[in-house]
């Protein structure tokens, strides 16, 4: 199939009935088959064509994940027209202006939650005509349509001018563009990727290449579906095998939204899951306090079997080999007592998680592999469609991104552009007909990422002998020391959050000087709490002194002689500490779209503060700008 239109026909003459698309708008989940799915895209799709859509045309989409979110997409498509998909998390403003400005975007296709903030910049925008809303409204301004109109305009449509519509369906073409996916802007203005066709179809048969998805397979897609992680591995990826995919039940809001997963996934069951960083953060947390809410020796003895089960298991490459085989029948006691209770929580039917959008912490890795749900780190971005690599069942090992995924050309180069052997790292290189037609309206940018039809994806890595990937972080983030060399952040950063209940959120920098500095946001209430059982009285200068020692307690376990003193070459944990007021946030910009960390925004804001860092006094948390913030983190200035 070299087109989406192609892939949906396919997929209705295969499975008409299946069922494809589950939303829970009441009490339970219902379900549209393939082939409703098709009727409904082309009521869409012909509505859309007589409001005077043309081929080539923006629509941009805002709206939770819902069945009218993909039904929009397609209809979208099957119009000839471009997607711009939006995350429901931007704000009304110059992020929102500038995506809908820049695309050109003609018509906005968007849920009553989010309508106000298109409302709110539609008068600053000139090519923008018309907003379609998918929700009903009292009234609707002249500029207006509610989607149930489209839909019937679109019947009616269909019945007079099937011939022309079908016509506009076959005009469909593989290098025809299916989305502008915009980045999240990290740095500068976000970029608008341009994925065609024939970028996602190929992306498709790439990544079942790695492991083939059966029809009876189903998933609860909790990540965003503007994504394109959840676009293409849920979305079009289940259309292709004819499985099915679930939305999380909507709430008034997106927070709402997340407290539904849990119950969700008890209802849909679903046989594997997408993951972020963010989420398996959190479930790993709902689990352990249920074991802690059992009681002293509950806690013990899960411990216990963790620590079996992460000898037993390895990297899971080495599973149960050598010496480890005599694990065996401990472990699988420990998977009857305890884990396969866990495992009945999320449905009894999950097989794993796969996750894709960002490093993943080696630890919760081998957690979820003990409980018996693994969590299989890939790896992508969105210019490639997004899949590039991904560990599965029956071949991974934790703390890699897995095999290249076939039909595509990985190699790792030095700075000159040089292929480099095994085992030595330098930027991720691929070539393949999924990657990118290029940034919309950008085309340095577009020359400077494909060179020689090969896209640079600006990461870091390397390929160990037995072909597994390993990702070790994105250039512009590098950590670069006095004498050049370079390390990526982010492991340090995600371990030391994930492992210590007194820091949120971690920053670390070093751009060419002696030594690395850190920026941290701590956690109030645990620290509250901590203080309170040392008897510390945080209006005093003595507890509030107490405090910053306890964090860089935290700190000093990774450094040579603490507890964890073998992760981290030394040189990169930091010598200077500054603690934070405020965090790292969506609002104030120093967190994306996406979850991940803006750190040029964080550098810019905190200039001053990492100044400070790099002075004598500033090597002693204890200074005045640490027990400053600390008063007014604490209400105790």
């Amino acid at each position: 199939m070299k087109t989406i239109i192609e892939l949906l026909e396919n997929s209705v003459q295969k499975y008409p009935d299946n069922p494809y698309i589950l939303e829970k708008k009441a009490d339970k989940y219902e379900a549209l088959t393939y082939r409703q799915t098709q009727e409904e895209v082309f009521k869409v799709a012909a509505g859309l064509i007589e409001l005077g859509v043309n081929k080539g045309d923006r629509i941009a989409l805002i709206s939770e994940s819902r069945t009218d979110w993909v039904i929009s997409e397609l209809g979208i498509l099957h119009a000839g027209a471009i997607c711009v998909p939006l995350s429901i998390l931007l704000k009304e403003g110059a992020d929102l202006k500038f995506r809908l400005e820049h695309s050109g975007t003609r018509y906005v296709i968007v849920s009553g939650n989010n309508a106000g903030k298109i409302r709110a910049v539609r008068r600053e925008l000139p090519d923008l005509e018309k907003l379609v809303l998918l929700d009903p409204d009292g009234e609707y301004d002249q500029d207006e349509i509610f989607m149930g109109d489209i839909k019937r305009s679109g019947e009616q449509y269909l019945g007079m001018n099937r011939s022309k519509f079908e016509e506009r369906l076959r005009s469909a073409g593989p290098d025809d563009y299916v989305n502008i996916c915009y980045t999240s802007g990290t740095t500068a203005d976000p970029k608008g990727i341009i994925l065609s066709h024939r970028n996602y179809t190929a992306n498709i048969e790439q990544t079942l290449s790695l492991m083939p998805v059966p029809e009876w397979w189903t998933t609860l897609l909790i990540l965003p579906w503007d994504h394109s992680f959840a676009h293409t591995v849920g979305i079009y990826i289940m259309m292709a095998t004819g499985a099915s995919f679930a939305a999380v039940k909507s709430g008034r809001s997106y927070l709402d939204s997340l407290k539904n997963i849990p119950g969700n996934i008890k209802e849909i069951r679903p046989v594997f899951m997408l993951s972020a960083p963010a989420l398996a953060k959190n479930l790993r947390k709902g689990i352990e306090k249920g074991i802690r809410d059992k009681g002293a020796a509950a806690e013990k003895l899960f411990m216990y079997g963790l620590k079996i089960a992460y000898t037993y298991n390895g990297t899971g490459w080495d599973k149960g080999k050598g010496l480890k085989i005599l694990l065996k029948p401990l472990y699988a006691l420990f998977d009857i007592i305890l884990f396969k209770k866990i495992r009945a929580s999320f449905g009894g039917r999950l097989k794993f998680f796969f996750g894709g959008a960002a490093l993943l912490d080696i630890e919760l890795q081998r957690f979820f592999y003990a409980i018996g749900i693994p969590m299989l780190q890939g790896y992508g971005l969105t210019e490639a469609s997004p899949v590039i690599s991904g560990n599965t069942e029956e071949r991974h090992k934790l703390g890699s991104s897995g095999s290249v995924v076939s039909m595509l050309e990985l190699k790792i180069c030095d700075d000159d552009g040089r292929e480099l052997p095994a085992g030595i790292k330098g930027e991720i290189v691929i070539r393949g007909e999924n990657v990118m037609k290029g940034y919309w309206k950008n085309e340095k940018a577009t020359v400077e990422t494909i060179r020689d039809g090969w896209l640079h994806t600006g990461d870091m890595g390397y390929l160990d002998k037995d072909g597994f990937l390993y990702v070790l972080g994105r250039f512009k983030s590098l950590l670069i020391g006095d004498d050049g060399e370079k390390y990526s952040p982010e492991g340090i950063e995600e371990t030391i959050t994930d492992r210590s209940p007194y820091i949120d959120q971690m920053m670390l920098y070093n751009n060419q000087e002696k030594y690395t500095t850190a920026l941290i946001v701590p956690n109030r209430e645990a620290l509250e709490r901590w203080a309170r059982s040392k008897g510390a009285d945080l209006a005093g200068i003595k507890g509030k002194e107490a405090v910053l020692k306890e964090i860089e307690s935290v700190v000093n376990k990774y450094k040579p002689g603490g507890e964890y003193g073998d992760l981290f070459p030394s040189r990169w944990l930091p010598a200077a500490i500054a603690i934070l007021e405020e965090p790292f946030s969506v609002e104030n910009g120093m967190i994306n779209s996406t979850t991940k960390m803006v750190r040029g925004k964080v550098t810019e804001h905190y200039r001053e503060t990492i100044r400070y860092l790099y002075t004598p006094e500033a090597k002693n948390i204890i200074n005045p700008l640490n027990l400053e913030a600390v008063g007014k983190i604490f209400g105790k200035e």
